[in-house]
């Protein structure tokens, strides 16, 4: 079943400022009971792990969900910020994947530029987030906009951010689709030179000029 993302923009800034603070939250979401967690980290799903079998899908929870990639630099310099999102919100759930090991959901989900970021409520993406300043204080205000769930105010980015378990570092890898691309192009442009030389050999009296 095609999944479908509800529109639901970010709030102007100048609607964050004002007295008006009683707004119903645009997504109820079901805050998790943490009792026994001690560390407050995203989880990264590897290439064999489904999206889906981590939102369930008869729950009203919600879910953060980072599309990346290790070699894209906004992505990277995004992955701190996220790293430190789920001790901000401790009753709510971070997940992250790489994108190009998981094509089909990103097709799904429309998340074909990264980084890309989805808000779920069970297994519906109810929210994007569509702020080009991708920081801990943006995405804080896109969630408590959404939710209504304020962030703890003792949260900062630390070293331990940089480490992971997102990557921050760039890694080298290969653009399949910039490849496959250049490949094709490559492939037209002979094709269409041998047929363009074909096609003028065949044209009366070319020949003999060439022979002349």
């Amino acid at each position: 079943e095609q999944a479908v993302l509800e529109t639901v923009l970010p709030a102007p800034a100048e609607e964050s400022n004002s007295t008006d603070g009683a707004k119903a939250p645009k997504v109820n979401c079901e805050e998790r009971n943490v009792t026994g967690i001690e560390r407050f980290t995203p989880q990264i799903l590897n290439v064999s792990q489904d999206l889906m079998e981590f939102l369930n899908p008869n729950s009203s929870d919600c879910t953060l969900v980072l599309f990346y990639t290790p070699w894209c630099r906004f992505s990277a310099s995004l992955a701190p910020h996220f790293n430190s999102l789920p001790r901000a919100f401790p009753t709510l759930r971070f997940l992250a994947l790489d994108a190009s090991q998981h094509s089909s959901l990103s097709t799904r989900f429309g998340t074909v530029a990264v980084p890309n970021i989805l808000l779920f409520q069970g297994a519906k993406p109810m929210a994007r987030f569509n702020h080009t300043d991708r920081t801990l204080e943006t995405l804080k205000d896109f969630i408590f906009n959404q939710t209504g769930i304020e962030a703890k105010s003792d949260v900062a980015v630390t070293e331990e951010d940089w480490e992971g378990p997102l990557p921050s570092v760039l890694t080298k890898g290969i653009d399949w689709l910039l490849l496959f691309s250049l490949l094709f192009l490559a492939s037209f442009v002979m094709y269409a030179t041998v047929r363009t030389e074909s096609i003028r050999w065949l044209i009366p009296g070319q020949e003999h000029e060439h022979q002349e």
